[in-house]
């Protein structure tokens, strides 16, 4: 996602209330930095696969736990988090495996939200 369309991107987002109340927290922030940004991109990863990149996933829709990892926050603050909200905002067809491009983009939006949270917070 270029940055013209990650702009367009968040114009949409913020005219979500829901999406928009995500924010790492303390304990997120403390996890990111024990960890590095090197592991959580490789969670993130295992969780999009595992979770999120099958054509029919597990308890879809309800999939993402609310807290516990710093990407399970990003995945709701940015419509990645179950195959519905995926279509909606993302515009990736549920009923079929995603892509890898479709894992690599997910991923890469999931990490980009997680570096400015970061950046926002000192």
């Amino acid at each position: 996602m270029n940055e013209e369309e990650w702009k367009a991107f968040n114009s949409r987002r913020s005219l979500s209330g829901f999406r928009m109340r995500f924010h790492l927290s303390e304990k997120d922030l403390r996890y990111i930095n024990d960890k590095g940004l090197e592991t959580i991109e490789e969670h993130a990863f295992a969780f999009i696969r595992k979770r999120l990149a099958p054509a029919h996933p597990a308890n879809d829709g309800k999939q993402t736990p609310m807290k516990g990892h710093p990407v399970f926050i990003a995945q709701h603050a940015l419509g990645c988090c179950c195959r519905n909200c995926l279509e909606k905002w993302h515009h990736i067809p549920k009923g079929r495996d995603m892509t890898e491009s479709e894992i690599d983009y997910t991923v890469s939006l999931i990490m980009r939200w997680i570096s400015e949270e970061i950046d926002r917070s000192h």
